[in-house]
C-alpha cells in the first residue's frame, strides 16, 4: 500500500500506539530481551518521522507503564538507559525534522540523569511545529485521572472554583494530554486485545486495531493499513 492510497482529507489528527511484542521478537529470535527493546526503539523512529511526513498531527505511544516496574531490575535498568540515550541522541534530530516531544506520566520517580534527558529533549523541541511526539513513560491511565482529580480538588480547597465548575473539559485540561485532541486511532501490536491502563479517559471513542505483527516488526506499510482501516471505518460512520 502507498501513501497515495489514503484519503488526505480524513487523516487521523492523533493516532495512539501500544508497543507490544519487543520481549516476544527477542525470546522468538533467541536474543536477549533489551535487543527486542533496542530494535522496537528504532521502529519507533521510523514511525515517528513517517506520521510526521504524512500529516499526522499527534502520536502518542506507550513506552513504560507504572506496572513495568515490577519487571526484573536489569530489564528495569535497561529500558530507562535506552530511553536516556534514545532521548539525548533523537531529539537532536526532532528538532531539525521539526519534531515536539512530550512525556506523559510521573517524572519524578525516574533517575536525575533521565529527568535531565527529558528536559532537554522538551526544551529543544517545544517549539517545533511537526508532529506532536507524546511518549507516555512511567504512565498509567488510572494513575493520571487521580493525579488530575488531586489537581481539581486542590482548586476547590483553595477556592479556585466551585464542584459545580468540575465537568468534563475541566478533567481533560487537567490530565497529561491536555491542550490536545483524544486520539481517533489506538493501534496495538502483538495481538493482545486488551488497552492495559492507556489513556483510559482519552480512548472513549477511538477506532481501536489489534495487529499481530510483534512492534520490532512493524513498519510504514502497517502504518498506512491501519490509517486506511480507520478510513474505512469512520467514513462510512460519516465521522
Amino acid at each position: 500500500m502507498t501513501q497515495e492510497e489514503l484519503d488526505k482529507e480524513h487523516l487521523p489528527k492523533h493516532i495512539a500506539i501500544i508497543m507490544d511484542g519487543n520481549r516476544t521478537w527477542a525470546r522468538n529470535k533467541k536474543m536477549d530481551p533489551k535487543l527486542g527493546h533496542k530494535q522496537g526503539a528504532k521502529v519507533l523512529e521510523d514511525t515517528v518521522r513517517y506520521a510526521n511526513k504524512i500529516g499526522i498531527k499527534y502520536l502518542t505511544v506507550y513506552a513504560f507503564s507504572t506496572e513495568n516496574w515490577n519487571r526484573t531490575k536489569e530489564e528495569v535498568g535497561a529500558l530507562m538507559l535506552l530511553l536516556q540515550t534514545y532521548l539525548d541522541d533523537f531529539s537532536k534530530r526532532a528538532d531539525t525534522e521539526n519534531v515536539k516531544i512530550k512525556i506523559l506520566g510521573d517524572v519524578t520517580k525516574l533517575s536525575n540523569g533521565l529527568q535531565n534527558s527529558i528536559d532537554k529533549a522538551i526544551q529543544r523541541t517545544k517549539d517545533n511545529t511537526g508532529i506532536v511526539f507524546n511518549v507516555a513513560f512511567n504512565y498509567g491511565g488510572r494513575d493520571e485521572i487521580v493525579t488530575a482529580t488531586q489537581k481539581i480538588a486542590k482548586l476547590i480547597q483553595n477556592k479556585e472554583i466551585d464542584i459545580q465548575d468540575i465537568t468534563e473539559e475541566l478533567i481533560s485540561n487537567n490530565l497529561y494530554t491536555a491542550g490536545q485532541p483524544d486520539p481517533d486511532l489506538l493501534i496495538r501490536t502483538s495481538g493482545q486485545i486488551r488497552t492495559s491502563n492507556f489513556l483510559p479517559w482519552q480512548i472513549v471513542y477511538s477506532e481501536m486495531l489489534f495487529i499481530q505483527k510483534n512492534w520490532p516488526d512493524f513498519n510504514n506499510e502497517d502504518l498506512l493499513i491501519a490509517i486506511k482501516e480507520y478510513q474505512n471505518r469512520t467514513i462510512k460512520k460519516g465521522k
